[in-house]
């Protein structure tokens, strides 16, 4: 609870800066550590919050300003070669034969959330890259959907697929719509395409018109409310048109409670990644800091339950269940990614770093290890431990029942489409604008930045960023400027980092860095200036005393997990899907095969830990960059760890075919010592990643 409170006390007040400030040694350059950046101003250049809206500590630039570079680039890069940017061949959601989406008027034999969960990847991986097939192809799409548009205002499909249709058809579930209107966002931020305003518009006018006791009544609708009413406050924030709060206000007491006392109204893994950011949305409008509260303990309860594990998510396999939150449980791949792009979100609300730091536990420990390193499969669970990837069904040891831990291009329909967003949605937010017309580097990557700053008419600088993090603790940015220009930069200092340093032009700042603050430089800068950044990575145990004692081992952002071989098993991917799979007709399956993964070598083994400093039992060796710039097998890795461990004969595989569950650290064995290998745990598609701890 304190943690909540202090995180809240700093997201609703204005400023808060510790006052630690420093001037570089050339008089130009004004150094302070500060909480969260003031949002007295209002950012001239960027659309944000509009009043009576709370301001936001950040905002998201316009999809296309930020070109990636480095290691996030070669993951676009492969995922517009593999599942993402071929899945409108493969689906058989997809195809345009008879779909719901593409017919123009709603009708068709096929059209739920599948089409919207992967365009709003899909696009936004083409915006990015700024690549013209990509965004053809989305125009193709979006234009049918402009075309939908009934004269009442509702578009797309009105009869849909779907399981939980418990309404009698009263209204249609406004749940595939709410994606796509998402698509829309993204699209006129990129394209000012001025049909997008009144589409919007028309549409929530109708919106209001359907009464209460007939409005998200639907079990994913009532869920995910909380994604209608953020494009209600796009909108507003484009038009200013106050009956859409009211509209707002109507959304939120018909979406299911987030704010209940130690309860969600659902435990669905995606539906608690992406909904519990709900309570906070709606806060923006209520300014009523108890909503911003209770998404805070959302996030700290499911953990509590069921989190006690490294990566950043929770055990839930499909739904968390009562008694099953060992390191085993898993997390499907719609969860991890909506669970990165509720961090985002929540980092422009509330300016909390942690918000960013949690992002990058999941985007760096979690997701790269749920996917094929080519990007061509990808499984529907992944969990922190888990040492066998089959077709084989695992029931009841996981809440779902089929082959849910293969890697296969053609199952779970939601995880197939709902991917695409991981990436590009993360890209997008390597850089964000501030009240105080500045910029922030949130996320660290390779990346340059085209935004516009200062207190003038809106100069456009240009930001390059250098770096290999999180594999580096060393990070360069660069200033191209025509003119010079005063404007504030702000750096993210992680919750992890103790002892950051920043040179500015090669001069020592003496300004003390706080873990979990930003750095704020200002300064007139000038062409060619360069910031050096250096976040010092360290190694570090994670006590999983709720978890039977179990650690982890930490460096820097990066988890580690024990390095266990890898045999792919090549497989039947029509054969071996989830039983809800479609492709299309004449799909050449040879050309998306599935795998099975299997261990080569032991893995039952606990860690050999003493009172020394880590340091003197862990070595890390260095290894070259990869040359392709992707780091995320365990062929690739830019650094391994060495440790000690002892088998543990009796942690086995149970009779659900899973590792048994961690038996209680300390554990007492008989076996001898032996040297074992770590590798970062996005780079482990089989792990262990919560460790028992050995005598």
């Amino acid at each position: 609870m304190n943690k909540i409170k202090k995180a809240v006390g700093y997201s609703v007040c204005l400023t808060a800066m510790i006052v630690l400030a420093a001037v570089s040694a050339n008089g130009q350059a004004k150094v302070t550590n500060v909480k969260r950046p003031s949002t007295v101003a209002v950012n001239k250049f960027y659309t944000s919050n509009r009043l009576p809206l709370q301001p936001l500590s950040f905002i998201k630039l316009p999809v296309g300003s930020i070109k990636p570079e480095g290691w996030i680039k070669k993951y676009l890069e492969l995922q517009k070669n593999g599942l993402t940017g071929k899945l409108g061949e493969i689906s058989a959601w997809l195809d345009k034969k008879d779909n719901a989406w593409f017919s123009g008027n709603g009708k068709g034999g096929h059209g739920w959330e599948e089409v919207p969960y992967w365009l709003k990847g899909y696009g936004n991986l083409g915006y990015v890259l700024k690549d013209e097939k990509i965004i053809s192809e989305t125009k193709l799409w979006l234009n049918k959907v402009f075309e939908s548009q009934q004269p009442d205002g509702y578009f797309g499909p009105r009869v849909v697929e779907n399981e939980h249709q418990d309404n009698k058809g009263q209204t249609p579930d406004l749940w595939p719509n709410m994606l796509m209107l998402w698509c829309m966002q993204s699209y006129y931020e990129y394209s000012n395409d001025a049909r997008v305003i009144p589409f919007m518009t028309h549409y929530f006018k109708w919106q209001t018109t359907i009464p209460d006791n007939k409005l998200l009544k639907i079990y994913w609708e009532n869920s995910r409310g909380g994604d209608n009413l953020y494009s209600i406050y796009w909108l507003y924030n484009r038009t200013g048109e106050n009956w859409l709060l009211s509209l707002a206000d109507k959304i939120h007491r018909n979406t299911a409670d987030w704010s209940q006392k130690n309860n969600l109204p659902n435990w669905h893994n995606v539906n608690i990644a992406q909904c519990f950011r709900e309570p906070a949305t709606y806060f923006m409008q209520t300014k009523d800091s108890s909503f911003l509260r209770d998404t805070y303990k959302d996030f700290y309860l499911v953990r509590t339950l069921y989190g006690q594990v490294p990566g950043g998510m929770f055990g839930a396999d499909e739904n968390a269940r009562k008694g099953y939150d060992d390191p085993r449980q898993a997390v499907e791949t719609c969860g991890m990614v909506e669970q990165m792009a509720s961090d985002e979100i929540l980092t422009g609300i509330t300016g909390d770093p942690m918000w960013a730091d949690n992002c990058e536990n999941v985007a760096f420990n979690t997701y790269p290890a749920a996917v094929m390193a080519d990007f061509k499969g990808l499984r529907y669970l992944t969990a922190p431990n888990m040492v066998v990837s089959d077709s084989r069904n695992h029931a009841p040891g996981l809440q779902n029942e089929g082959p849910f831990l293969m890697m296969n291009p053609f199952s779970s329909r939601c995880c197939q489409h709902n991917h695409s967003q991981g990436w590009p949605y993360y890209a997008e937010h390597l850089w964000m604008a501030t009240p105080d017309n500045g910029v922030a580097a949130i996320l660290y990557n390779s990346s340059e930045v085209s935004v516009k700053v200062g207190s003038g008419k809106g100069n456009a600088v240009g930001l390059k960023q250098t770096t290999h993090y999180p594999f580096d603790e060393n990070i360069k940015i660069e200033i191209n400027t025509g003119t010079a220009i005063n404007f504030p930069l702000y750096l993210r200092i992680p919750n992890w980092c103790n002892g950051a340093t920043i040179k500015i032009n090669g001069v020592d700042q003496k300004t003390e860095l706080v873990p979990g603050s930003y750095a704020r430089l200002e300064t007139k800068w000038k062409q060619g200036d360069v910031v050096e950044l250096v976040l010092p990575m360290l190694l570090k145990k994670e006590d999983w005393s709720n978890n039977r004692n179990s650690v982890s081992i930490n460096y820097g952002p990066l988890t580690f997990s024990l390095k266990i071989g890898e045999s792919y098993k090549q497989m039947d991917s029509k054969k071996s899907a989830i039983g809800d799979s479609k492709w299309q007709e004449n799909v050449d399956q040879t050309q998306w095969p599935a795998y099975e993964i299997y261990p080569t070598t032991m893995w039952n083994y606990g860690l050999v830990l003493n009172d020394q400093p880590l340091e003197s039992q862990f070595k890390l060796i260095k290894k070259p960059w990869p040359a392709d710039d992707f780091p995320f097998t365990q062929d690739a890795v830019p650094f391994v760890l060495k440790a000690t461990g002892k088998i543990i004969p009796e942690w086995v595989l149970d009779k659900y075919g899973l590792c048994d569950v961690l038996p209680q650290s300390p554990v007492s064995v008989s076996t001898k010592e032996q040297p074992i290998e770590l590798v970062p745990m996005g780079a482990a598609r089989l792990r262990i990643s919560s460790f028992p701890v050995v005598n």
